[in-house]
């Protein structure tokens, strides 16, 4: 039982998030839904990581510094089509670009098992 825990592959959630309060916050609650993450404060820093990582989804602050949270999205769902795109922000979810889920701010442990259940279903 114990070897077959062991082979079971780490889910990589990929959270692109300006404020270390919000990623240290998106990690303790990813890593108890199962997932290793992967954290990038901007745009820039994720697309550096591409050639790294593999994430089944990624959790993406519209309001980020320099290139813009919406086209973060857009490049992660190009460079990795299967990976779940999870829209995290303080902004009206109706305003949020095409995602798989919507994750509005305060983000709860609630709100995001609700997110991911819905783009692991």
């Amino acid at each position: 039982m114990d070897e077959q825990l062991g082979e079971r592959k780490t889910r990589l959630a990929l959270v692109v998030e300006d404020s270390q309060d919000q990623i240290m916050l998106l990690q303790r609650m990813l890593e108890r839904e199962g997932f290793s993450v992967f954290a990038a404060m901007s745009t820039e820093a994720a697309i550096a990581a591409f050639d790294t990582i593999s994430p089944s989804v990624a959790i993406v602050d519209l309001l980020l510094p320099g290139v813009s949270g919406a086209e973060c999205a857009r490049l992660v769902r190009g460079r990795f089509p299967d990976c779940a795109i999870v829209i995290s922000s303080v902004l009206d979810a109706e305003g949020y670009p095409e995602s798989d889920a919507a994750l509005p701010k305060p983000v709860t442990g609630a709100s995001l098992h609700a997110a991911i259940e819905r783009v692991a279903a």
